[in-house]
């Protein structure tokens, strides 16, 4: 308690002298010094448990907020502004030089957010000595989207990107570190376990805060769309002159190109041993002349290297990640339903896409990028104890368990986590409707995203005893069961034209969803594992 306290005070301390006024550059670039500072910043907010960013920025999880003025500061950040508007503000309040890109333009046309070629930077903004610090922090929030993370690593020429793609290695992959996802998301790493494990922080169109797990949830795909994880570049401020007072003023903003930063690199996209003939696909991940997985080899490295997996241990830590996503789910759809959005007339069509639309309500209140993102974690887990488990059956060294009985002691594990865990909602008529953890898992496909469905529906019920209290008419009922062909789909797929009528989805148009959800069954996984394979001279089981 001492230690914390002491801590406490040091920041607090460091606070009190933090720039309230115009910004005031005192140091020409950021030292590693300043760049672990920004690191504790972002870790204390994310572990703060603070729910929008706003909150966050106006409490105590902020050591700077006293320096901000009686009104504090406006803070309202979605996913891909609170990645910028952070970095800008921990930046003002230190005395350190910033600059921000000011827009991008799509190499081959399109949405700049889901250009199929990539985007290029237009331009960029430095911040001197004398800006108005709350005015650049506004700008930054009105410059950038997640269309100005949706550049590939082939791009090192002016103007040059903010930020990186770094090497996947300890004190690299940190709090700060900018996680983009291809299909339009934004996440800010807060914390890196010591199983490897990389936490995030992502805000959202209504202005709320979420944490999870990085995982599959994160899509890799073609390089020139910029997916992955990514830093800051450094950045010099030259040719100023310094105040009797250490002010620097005037002078210019040099960005570090790629060659210059020593953890850059593009092993994200093309893996530790690329493909000759240049296919990112075919590109391997090793580790110890061992080929993994993607995701598999985040984790290893970001644990040094020592990391073996006990089944037992990460089905349970799976499980609890995987609660608290339905958890957050709940609170989006709950702001659906306290607007009264589903009260209002189904409209006629679906926004041109429903992953990415410029339908302000929909894109507030709907859940079908959410809903896919959780769907595929699901069956991550599922697919990842498959994985584990025949390693295990293999004798391989990279899975640790020391039981007597794997199968048991899983599906022992799976059930305790899984009864532990259970999201509910208040139905139509006023009750509360609980949904155990197992139980969501089953109703995954059948949970609408659609927010002008009753609440039983967005939660997937399909008994009459649940459905009694839902006052959606027939012609609700009817989009409710023509949209299920897009709820079994998890890949999100921005590109394509999505505006359906009633009518074309129900006669199965093309591009409207898959006949079949995949399995997400991580039970059954476990109920049928095979047998362990005998060691050398040793009889199989059973004989």
């Amino acid at each position: 308690m001492r230690v914390f306290l002491l801590i406490f005070a040091v920041l607090l301390g460091a606070s009190s002298h933090a720039w309230a006024g115009p910004w005031a550059i005192t140091k020409p670039e950021w030292t590693a010094e300043d760049e672990q500072g920004y690191s504790d910043f972002i870790q204390r907010i994310g572990e703060s448990g603070c729910e929008t960013p706003d909150d966050c920025i106006n409490s105590d999880a902020n050591p700077y907020r006293r320096t901000d003025g009686g009104r504090g500061i406006p803070f309202n950040a979605d996913c891909a502004d609170l990645v910028y508007m952070f970095r800008a503000y921990y930046a003002w309040k230190n005395g350190l030089p910033f600059t921000y890109i000011t827009g991008v333009y799509p190499r081959g046309g399109g949405d700049v957010r889901f250009s199929r070629g990539g985007n290029r930077v237009a331009g960029r903004h430095s911040v001197l000595t004398g800006a108005n610090g709350r005015s650049i922090v506004a700008a930054v929030k009105g410059a950038i989207s997640s269309g100005s993370f949706r550049v590939g690593p082939d791009i090192d020429e002016n103007p040059i990107h903010d930020l990186y793609p770094v090497k996947i290695q300890p004190g690299s992959v940190r709090p700060g570190t900018a996680i983009y996802d291809v299909n339009g998301h934004v996440a800010l790493v807060y914390k890196v376990g010591d199983d490897g494990r990389v936490y995030y922080m992502d805000a959202h169109p209504d202005f709320t805060l979420t944490r999870s797990v990085y995982g599959a949830q994160f899509g890799r795909d073609e390089p020139k769309l910029g997916a992955g994880l990514k830093n800051f570049r450094p950045i010099r401020l030259v040719g100023y002159r310094q105040r009797g007072d250490g002010v620097l003023v005037g002078g210019r903003i040099v960005v570090a190109k790629d060659h210059e930063i020593a953890d850059f690199s593009d092993e994200q996209y093309f893996g530790t041993h690329p493909d000759p003939s240049g296919n990112w696909k075919k590109g391997e991940f090793r580790h110890n002349d061992i080929s993994v997985g993607f995701y598999e080899y985040v984790r290893v490295k970001m644990a040094n290297g020592k990391l073996v997996f006990n089944p037992v241990v990460e089905l349970k830590s799976t499980v609890k990640t995987l609660c608290n996503d339905l958890y957050d789910r709940a609170r989006f759809v709950d702001i659906a339903i306290e607007a009264n959005i589903h009260r209002k007339s189904q409209p006629p069509r679906l926004p041109n896409n429903i992953y990415g639309t410029d339908n302000m309500e929909w894109e507030i209140y709907s859940t079908p990028s959410r809903d896919a993102r959780l769907k595929t974690a699901f069956k991550a887990l599922r697919d990842d104890i498959a994985h584990l488990t025949e390693l295990w059956i293999q004798r391989d060294d990279r899975v640790s368990y020391d039981g007597l009985d794997l199968k048991a002691d899983l599906l022992d594990a799976y059930d305790k986590a899984s009864s532990a865990c259970a999201v509910s909602y208040i139905n139509s008529s006023g009750q509360r409707v609980h949904i155990p953890f197992e139980e969501a898992r089953q109703r995954l496909f059948r949970m609408s995203f659609d927010p002008y469905h009753c609440i039983e529906r967005r939660w997937g019920a399909s008994s009459e005893h649940e459905l009694a209290s839902c006052q959606d008419d027939r012609t609700k009922e009817r989009w409710y069961e023509a949209q299920q062909r897009l709820r079994n789909q998890v890949d999100r797929t921005y590109e394509a034209r999505m505006d359906f009528s009633l009518s074309q989805l129900e006669d199965g148009a093309p591009g409207s969803g898959a006949e079949q959800p995949p399995d997400t069954d991580v039970r059954a996984v476990i109920a049928n594992m095979g047998y362990r394979v005998p060691f050398k001279g040793m009889a199989p089981p059973g004989y």
